[in-house]
């Protein structure tokens, strides 16, 4: 219901007694004139009145008969809104639907008014653009406040963990590897691997630990032996191990350049025929497949993984945060510098903007097709929904005053065409 304090409301109520009191005055003025016997300048005045006070009956017949039955009486064709709303519902979401949401007309509204062009203008302005992302800063800041620290700790170690369980760990492991095997990538890693071996077992440290090595297991397994050749050879036990790790590094140099040297080398084709094997096991052999599966769920059901995982929400957030919060904020000044870019390069290029337009356009015209017939339905629902009373009274105020001067005017109009017939009749006369 709407107010009695709705301005609309009082203005209307003072139109209405306004015609109203234009009627009861030619009303008066039509006894008056009767009264005093219709002659001379009453004659006139009776003329004007009678004229008027039909003029304005007969407009406040058609004013009510619009919002409804006048003195309750179901005449036809009157309370004519109400009984017309199905039509009118109907009428009211045919027109929109033609003229607001047909795709020529929106296509035609977009191509006039070049979308790309114009985002491309507001994205150079500076001061407009540091606005928007002060505000965008300021209502990111505030949006992180309000989470629930505990609530999104939980949702994000459920996320992380359904979907590592999804995740086909051994497939991907083999498409991996599938990758790095191609045009014979994998001998490249090969080749690496064993020049750093091959630098490795070089240096003079590797060597001292090999030698200690040897001398340690030796000294534990035969220590008679050891201190036999302490006594009776020339050179000690730990000048012996050092020479053994002299030529066993050597050996094993020897080894590599014979494997880097030679393509077809037995051990080079071991390890390619080991490595295709494995990976055609991660992509078929469901033992393997299995495995990877549980030292997976291992991984995910191990107290410092999940720990680790519910955390990261607090350490994202506290980072944003910090940043959000500092007038200096990286964020902000990227997406400062981003959207200058963009709005730059849609003032330089022709071609993205043509891009952008049709983009824009093709998009419009799929919407306004798919929102046509919704908004159509919606439109004429809701209006057919509406109770008649509640519709008539906004009907009634939106434009109830000015249909008051209808009756003002047929008043007086009336009023003065009796004046005109009388002044004939005379004239005739």
């Amino acid at each position: 219901m709407p107010s009695t304090k709705d301005p609309r409301r009082q203005s209307l109520r003072r139109m209405q007694w306004f015609a109203i009191a234009l009627l009861l005055a030619s009303l008066c003025g039509l006894l008056l004139s009767h009264g005093m016997g219709g002659q001379g300048g009453w004659g006139w005045l009776r003329a004007f009145c009678e004229a008027s006070a039909v003029g304005a009956l007969a407009d406040w017949f058609a004013v009510v008969a619009l919002f409804r039955h006048p003195l309750g009486i179901p005449l036809p064709h009157t309370a004519i809104i109400p009984q017309s709303k199905e039509r009118i519902a109907d009428s009211l979401a045919d027109f929109v639907r033609d003229h607001f949401l047909d795709p020529q007309t929106l296509l035609a509204k977009l191509k006039v008014l070049d979308p790309a062009q114009r985002l491309g203008e507001w994205l150079r302005d500076p001061a407009r653009v540091g606005f928007w992302v002060k505000e965008a800063q300021s209502m990111a800041l505030g949006l992180l406040n309000v989470f629930d620290d505990a609530r999104m700790q939980r949702a994000t170690l459920e996320l992380v963990v359904a979907q590592a369980r999804r995740w086909d760990a051994a497939a991907t492991a083999g498409e991996v590897l599938g990758l790095l095997t191609q045009d014979g990538r994998h001998n490249e890693l090969l080749d690496a691997g064993l020049v750093k071996l091959g630098d490795y077992l070089a240096q003079h440290e590797v060597k001292a630990a090999v030698s200690q090595l040897l001398l340690k297991h030796v000294s534990k397994e035969w220590p008679k032996v050891v201190g036999m050749v302490d006594a009776v050879a020339s050179t000690s036990t730990a000048k012996l191990a050092d020479s053994m790790a002299e030529k066993l590094s050597a050996s094993a140099l020897d080894e590599l350049r014979e494997v880097l040297a030679q393509p077809e080398h037995p051990a080079r084709l071991r390890y390619q025929a080991w490595l295709a094997d494995y990976i055609t096991r991660l992509r078929d052999d469901p033992a393997l497949r299995q495995a990877c599966d549980d030292l997976k769920e291992r991984a995910l059901t191990d107290p410092a993984v999940r720990q680790f995982v519910a955390s990261l929400w607090t350490d994202i957030k506290q980072l944003l945060q910090d940043d959000l919060a500092d007038p200096q904020s990286a964020i902000a000044r990227n997406m400062e510098a981003a959207l200058g870019a963009v709005g730059e390069r849609l003032a330089s290029d022709t071609s993205l903007r043509e891009a952008i337009n049709e983009h824009v356009m093709a998009a419009a015209g799929q919407l306004a097709l798919s929102l046509r017939a919704g908004v159509t339905t919606h439109i004429a629902q809701t209006i057919k929904g509406w109770d008649d009373r509640q519709l008539v009274q906004q009907l009634e105020l939106s434009v109830g005053r000015d249909l008051q001067f209808i009756r003002v005017s047929g008043t007086l109009v009336g009023g003065l065409a009796g004046l005109g017939l009388h002044a004939l009749v005379v004239w005739l006369a």
